[in-house]
């Protein structure tokens, strides 16, 4: 299973005071996803793949409804300088936007 410390200097670049705990439940959560390399990345350019963070993520995890695919978008653009956006610092930056880390 990946640890959180093969991800957290990622997040980092994006929160310098990111959480190793937080970031371990993101991993925890992932799974053995993270064992593919191209499950450990999103892909803005695929709408599916958009889709696919919004189902499992935004709304299985995070609990948020409605038309969340803006905030999926302003994720995208915050990584647009990463030719290859991490899942876990993806998935951190959705949580840390909707105020939802300390409910993971």
């Amino acid at each position: 299973m990946a640890e959180a410390e093969n991800y957290l200097a990622d997040v980092r670049r994006y929160d310098a005071g990111a959480s190793e705990a937080v970031v371990q439940k993101i991993v925890k959560h992932l799974g053995i996803a993270l064992n593919s390399p191209d499950s450990r990345l999103v892909a803005c350019s695929d709408q599916t793949e958009k889709d696919r963070v919004k189902t499992s993520w935004v709304e299985g995890k995070l609990g948020l409804s409605g038309d969340t695919q803006m905030l999926i978008n302003d994720v995208c653009e915050e990584m647009k300088g990463d030719v290859n956006k991490q899942r876990v610092t993806f998935y951190y930056l959705l949580a840390m936007h909707t105020g939802k880390l300390g409910d993971l």
